[in-house]
């Protein structure tokens, strides 16, 4: 009786495991299928895609991206995309940093009241004030031009920025800070060297989080964009849909190269992703 007591637990817990493995797995080829998909309807002929759109190819297509490279204007998106990604990341990382290490330090009603004012934010989607955007925009110089998506973009990143990051800061003790005040360190410096690296982490963390929806953009480029040499990437793939019939196989090639920068800063930034993760789920 003891042994069946004792081994009954450890094989509702393998099983729990096996289950919970299934379920994941499963998971994974649903989200893992339409990028297949892509990816191999991206090396077929036209007619091909539409015979057997979830077939390998039965004859290689090549062709659809060496007319991709060879089109000047998809290197021109690409560039537009990956400056305005890149840079409204970095700049959303940039102030909401500054703003978090200033709301956490200096606690009074005003900096609270900045915090409910960005965390308010979070539950009003910024595209209800496209029109008004537009108009400021517009009023600023910058329609027409990739400029004009920098202020959006930080608009949309930094509620999040401020919430990950104000939680990552309050954790850290105040001894060390104060420590760091006692040695004769201005607050400038105590948040370059001393909180920025600790909360590496959590930078990545809403870093990889914006990624996708500043990269993947076509609302906001749609609105505020026409001139062909601002255009972003895939707003320029909006061209290859044709009146009458469309290259399905060149759209899904630039798609499919559009995924890679994305997949590849995700690879690369993938640890510290998951350490913030991991260290928001400890915290809450």
């Amino acid at each position: 009786m003891r042994t069946k007591t004792a081994i009954t637990p450890s094989l509702k817990m393998q099983n729990r495991h096996i289950a919970s493995h299934i379920v994941l797995s499963l998971w994974g080829l649903l989200v893992l299928f339409p990028i297949w998909t892509m990816v191999i309807n991206s090396f077929k002929f036209k007619l091909d895609i539409y015979l057997d759109p979830f077939g390998l190819p039965k004859k290689w297509n090549f062709g659809s991206y060496g007319s991709v490279f060879q089109d000047g204007n998809f290197l021109v998106y690409f560039k537009n995309s990956l400056a305005v990604t890149v840079g409204s990341i970095l700049l959303v990382l940039l102030f909401g940093s500054l703003c978090s290490y200033a709301i956490v330090n200096w606690k009074n009603r005003q900096t609270r009241f900045v915090y409910l004012f960005f965390i308010a934010g979070m539950m009003m989607p910024i595209k209800i004030g496209s029109i008004k955007l537009l108009e400021m925009i517009k009023a600023l110089g910058l329609l027409n031009s990739i400029m004009g998506l920098y202020p959006i973009y930080i608009a949309m990143g930094l509620p999040i920025a401020i919430f990950v990051l104000t939680q990552f800061i309050s954790d850290i003790p105040k001894e060390l800070t104060e420590a760091s005040v006692m040695d004769g360190a201005s607050r400038f410096r105590i948040y370059a060297q001393i909180i920025m690296p600790i909360i590496k982490p959590a930078l990545a963390t809403v870093g990889i989080y914006n990624l996708v929806p500043f990269w993947n953009d076509l609302w906001f480029p749609l609105i505020f964009i026409s001139d062909e040499k601002s255009k972003t990437l895939l707003l320029g793939v909006t061209r290859l849909f044709g009146q009458y019939q469309t290259d399905w196989s060149k759209i899904l090639a630039v798609l499919t190269l559009s995924a890679i920068p994305v997949i590849l800063l995700y690879l690369t930034m993938s640890r510290q992703f998951i350490r913030g993760l991991t260290a928001g789920a400890v915290k809450g």
